[in-house]
């Protein structure tokens, strides 16, 4: 049922996830779903975990601190509703920035950057929290049809961003 109702979400968003459309999804009736899930919020927090790791997966394809940044832009274009539905669907409220980064971020990630970047893990996290913000823009640009999906132009717009941040930080 949670994959059934994920490729729904997936599809047609989050205001499609019903008991008569996860049924017709699924090709039931609407017993069993309402059997399983009384509450469709349970569902729905099911489904929300199920993006987020789809999510995590699909960003985290690349080890590259730059790639890792686009794709999270990619997915906003390839997945619209799926972005929609785990970052403008009011689950974070009362979140803030560095919450998103923590949520966001692998540790691992950041030290390889720090690595790559011979700076401090700090510095590199500082650095994340800018590109974060900018990607994030971007990404909430493309997924509500305000900007159009243009990778080089967003890759030369990051380059010269992180070139910035370099600069600034010595």
């Amino acid at each position: 049922m949670i994959e059934g109702a994920f490729r729904l979400v997936r599809k047609e968003g989050s205001s499609a996830l019903t008991a008569r459309r996860l049924a017709e999804e699924l090709g039931c009736s609407t017993q069993p779903v309402m059997y399983q899930f009384p509450n469709l919020k349970e569902l729905m927090d099911q489904v929300y975990e199920r993006a987020g790791i789809f999510h995590t997966e699909y960003i985290t394809a690349s080890d590259d601190f730059m790639e890792i940044g686009l794709r999270y832009i990619r997915f906003a274009s390839e997945e619209t509703e799926l972005f929609r539905f785990l970052f403008q669907s009011g689950r974070f409220d009362g979140l803030n920035l560095i919450h998103l980064i923590r949520d966001n971020a692998d540790a691992s990630i950041i030290s390889a950057a720090a690595k790559d970047m011979e700076m401090s893990e700090k510095e590199a996290l500082d650095c994340f929290e800018v590109l974060f913000a900018m990607v994030h823009g971007y990404a909430s640009l493309i997924a509500n049809n305000v900007l159009e999906y243009d990778e080089e132009s967003l890759r030369k717009a990051l380059d010269r961003t992180a070139e910035g941040l370099m600069k600034n930080r010595k």
